[in-house]
Formats: C-alpha cells, sequence, structure tokens
C-alpha cells in the first residue's frame, strides 16, 4: 500500500503545536533515561493515544524512573502507589469515612484519582488489590460504596513490575493485562549509556532537574489531535487479520482481544503524529505489534516446552500476515 493512497481522504494535521510539545517531553525524558530512544517513544505513543503502560523488567533497569520522568515533564497531577502484599483496595480507589461533625459519611479519595498514576511493582499487591484498577484503566471512573466517581482527564496508569517468576510476585491477570495497551521492557543498557548514567546520576538526581513542558489542558489536545488521524480501511482489516492470526495459532492458548485491535489502531494514529503524518502507514503497524499484543497472549504448554515466547510469536505472525495491497 502506498503513503500516497493512505493519505487518500486524510484530514489535515490539527493542534500541531500541541504535538510538539510531546517531542518537547520525549526530549525531557532522554536526558534522564539514555540510550533507550526506543522505549521512550512507545511510552509517549501511549500517552498520546490515551492508554495505559506496563513497564515489565528485572529491578534496577530504570522503570520506575522512566515513569517518574514521564510524570515529572507533563506538569499534570501525579500519584504514586508502592504496591505490596498488605495493600488493599481502599488504598487505591478511596473510601467512605463517617463524619462525626456533619454525621454522615464522606469520600476520600484514593492515589488513583490523578492525570498520571505511577503503579510501582504493581505485581507485588494481591490479585483483589490489582483488581481496583480494573474499572478506573477501563472507563475512567472509580465505584466506591455505590456511587460512582469520574476520574480526571487525562487519566494514565504508569505500571511497572518484575518478571512473574522472581520471589514475592504475583501474576497479573489475564483481565488487567488487556486493559494496558502496551509493554515495555527496558533492557540493560549499552556500554557507553551506563558511563553516562554514572557521570550524570553520580553527583545530582537529573529527576530533580525536570520541569514540566506541558499541562493537562495542552495533554488533552495532543490525545484529541491523535484521533483525528486517518486509518485506511484497508488498514483496519490488516490489524483485524493480525489479531486473529494470534488467535488461531498453534502455539497460542489465548490470542488477542478485539479490546487489542482498538489499542493497535490507536497507537499507529499516535507513532503517525509523532512522525508529522495525517495517515496512519503499515509500519505504524508492524513497529507496534509487539508491545501492544505481544503481553496478551496466553501460550501453550507446547510453546513453553520449545520455549517459544509471545514476542517471538508475534513477530512471526507480523511477518507472514500479508499487508494490504490497496487502499
Amino acid at each position: 500500500m502506498t503513503s500516497d493512497a493512505l493519505a487518500q481522504s486524510s484530514p489535515a494535521p490539527t493542534a500541531s503545536g500541541a504535538l510538539a510539545s510531546a517531542v518537547e517531553v520525549g526530549r525531557a525524558i532522554q536526558r534522564v533515561i539514555s540510550g533507550k530512544p526506543d522505549a521512550v517513544r512507545t511510552a509517549l505513543v501511549v500517552l498520546l493515544a490515551g492508554g495505559h503502560l506496563l513497564i515489565e523488567d528485572i529491578p534496577g533497569v530504570g522503570k520506575t524512573t522512566l515513569a517518574k520522568s514521564l510524570a515529572r515533564s507533563l506538569g499534570c497531577s501525579a500519584r504514586r502507589i508502592q504496591f505490596t502484599p498488605d495493600l488493599l483496595p481502599g488504598d487505591v480507589v478511596g473510601v467512605s469515612v463517617f463524619n462525626q461533625d456533619t454525621r454522615d459519611f464522606e469520600f476520600r479519595p484514593g492515589a488513583i484519582f490523578a492525570n498520571v498514576v505511577i503503579a510501582d511493582e504493581i505485581n507485588r499487591a494481591s490479585p483483589k488489590t490489582q483488581s481496583a484498577l480494573l474499572e478506573c484503566m477501563e472507563e475512567g471512573q472509580a465505584t466506591v460504596d455505590g456511587t460512582t466517581y469520574l476520574l480526571g482527564r487525562p487519566f494514565m496508569v504508569v505500571a511497572t513490575q518484575n518478571p512473574a517468576e522472581m520471589e514475592g510476585t504475583y501474576p497479573l491477570p489475564e483481565a488487567q493485562r488487556d486493559r494496558f495497551m502496551a509493554r515495555l521492557s527496558m533492557g540493560y543498557p549499552d556500554r557507553t549509556s551506563e558511563i553516562a548514567m554514572l557521570e550524570a546520576h553520580g553527583a545530582d538526581d537529573p529527576l530533580e532537574a525536570i520541569a514540566p513542558v506541558t499541562d493537562a489542558t495542552e495533554v488533552r489536545a495532543m490525545v484529541d489531535a491523535v484521533r483525528a488521524v486517518h486509518v485506511a480501511p484497508a488498514l483496519h482489516a490488516y490489524v483485524v487479520d493480525l489479531v486473529t492470526a494470534t488467535r488461531t495459532h498453534p502455539q497460542v492458548r489465548l490470542g488477542a482481544s478485539p479490546r487489542s485491535a482498538l489499542h493497535l489502531v490507536r497507537a499507529a494514529r499516535a507513532s503517525a503524529a509523532l512522525a508529522g503524518r495525517a495517515h496512519v502507514l503499515p509500519d505504524d503497524v508492524q513497529s507496534l505489534a509487539v508491545p501492544v499484543l505481544a503481553h496478551r497472549l496466553v501460550l501453550s504448554t507446547d510453546a513453553h516446552l520449545a520455549r517459544a515466547t509471545s514476542e517471538s510469536i508475534v513477530r512471526e505472525i507480523v511477518a507472514r500476515v500479508p499487508i494490504p495491497a490497496g487502499p
């Protein structure tokens, strides 16, 4: 499919100033997280697409630092929740407390009531506490004692977690993993970046030097601008073909959901916007297939025995599913 064909009927770019702020956010983050441009770009894509981000890797590679850098550069309200085995759902969403003066119950909001919520080491809390986020992440609201409270906009959960096989962790339920638009792994830095980190972090904390480059109003404008990016009908079909292939793959027990297809299209729109385009290309979809789809797959026993990974399966699917040839 050619760029000219995809560009037909594409709307003109909107809120270009707001999208330019996204580039400034990326630069601010990269002053703290060096040598990880792909991770920073994925975080920006999820932000612009109005989704939630899961950062999964071993301890000490900068998961929380990336989350905090993103929150500080946005200038929005931000809260951090340290997930522990004794954390309760009420600590996350809030509780109703009886007020002796008014002789009535009043709601005390939990840490979830912020524009950016950093859920640090989310898989160290019990599944009961983890499930407190389900309604918040999907519907942008929290229900406590029968009363529903709307969350602010934008609303983004940036969760970090260690691999499930590490001591003291609980695997995230499939329903919760499916609510994260994308998952990324930090990985070890290369030698040059690690030396630069030692020099930069040795005396001062670079996080303290991050100044907000945007605000909640502008972030909302960025998200709205991304929604205007054009997606050709053939690319919608291509996304469905990719998602369907995960459901029929012999090594996959549970494939990607319809929600994942929606998330992949939204992420592709954000990727195109960051590239300065008003239309999505197949490259946008392909580059995001692994971050958006892989964490949702449940592999079969045969796959585990063959030491296959969800990432390798998604890459194999992307390689064999044909790219649409026309608009």
